[in-house]
């Protein structure tokens, strides 16, 4: 069965109105509402008024034949989706970063505030030398969720301060200054 254009152009309307105040379940449960509501070529149709993929609203129409209930207050997706964190994938990834910047981490033994000086760059090349495949983003949050911060390089106490800056020149007020001849 054909679907009229007034029946599209309706569906567009309300989509519109609609879609932008649902999450991700709840747009494919409406799109696939109405495409069961079409009947028959209501699938595309659907997906193409709504400009999401005919997969989208498939998927959506065995939720509903499923008889799924509804999720927990405040998720959009069951529980255990999602990439797992790069500790539970290498558990010995954590304690060689963390023998990576003992060493010279700085901050006060009685503070809790901690930082290293070396580049997540760095540290992200080390550990994939030593056999843990990591990017820096991966590595600035796992020392962001171990209290270590990271911190530029500052001259310390113990350090010589440098050269020592040239004198300057007497300036000589333009009444005393005499054109060479």
């Amino acid at each position: 069965m054909a679907i009229s254009s007034a029946a599209r152009d309706q569906l567009a309307a309300r989509f519109q109105m609609l879609l932008p105040h649902l999450n991700e379940r709840q747009q494919r449960l409406a799109l696939a509402t109405e495409a069961r509501l079409l009947g028959h070529g209501g699938i595309r149709a659907v997906a193409e008024v709504a400009g999401v993929s005919t997969t989208t609203v498939r998927r959506g129409v065995s939720e509903l034949e499923r008889g799924q209930g509804p999720l927990p207050v405040g998720r959009s997706r069951n529980a255990g989706g999602g990439r797992k964190r790069a500790t539970q994938h290498d558990p010995a990834l954590l304690p060689a970063l963390l023998a990576l910047v003992e060493p010279d981490e700085r901050g006060e033994s009685m503070s809790p505030l901690r930082w290293t000086t070396k580049s997540l760059r760095y540290l992200a090349d080390e550990l994939t030398r030593q056999g843990h495949a990591v990017s820096a983003p991966t590595v600035s949050k796992l020392l962001r969720d171990n209290g270590v911060s990271l911190r530029a390089m500052s001259r310390l106490p113990h350090r010589s301060p440098g050269p020592v800056a040239q004198p300057r020149l007497p300036v000589v007020p333009r009444e005393k200054q005499r054109p060479l001849d």
